[in-house]
């Protein structure tokens, strides 16, 4: 096959390939993204309406959520490793 005629070929095969709905004319405001709150309570219903109200506050409050919450959860895993006697403060390397 000469190379020619090869790159007709591999242009068809890319617009058969091409996803079609990327092409559709489509304005982005038109486009809602919310999630399905009607079934949650407390504290998750709480999440999702911020979620849907405004995403900068739901991404603010999850940035600053989730640092929170792993220093807690550390804080809580060194408390408990004290008391079963792991000492985390010490930096002495015992070998025999």
């Amino acid at each position: 096959m000469s190379k020619t005629g090869l790159i007709p070929k591999l242009l068809g095969l890319g617009l058969l390939l091409l996803p079609w709905h990327l092409l559709a004319e489509e304005k982005a405001s038109t486009m809602v993204i919310v999630a399905d709150s009607r079934h949650l309570t407390g504290l998750t219903a709480w999440w999702v309406n911020v979620y849907n109200e405004s995403h900068f506050y739901f991404a603010l409050l999850t940035v600053v959520t989730i640092p929170l919450g792993g220093a807690i959860l550390g804080g809580l895993a060194d408390l408990l490793m004290r008391q079963i006697g792991i000492d985390l403060k010490s930096r002495a390397l015992r070998e025999n």
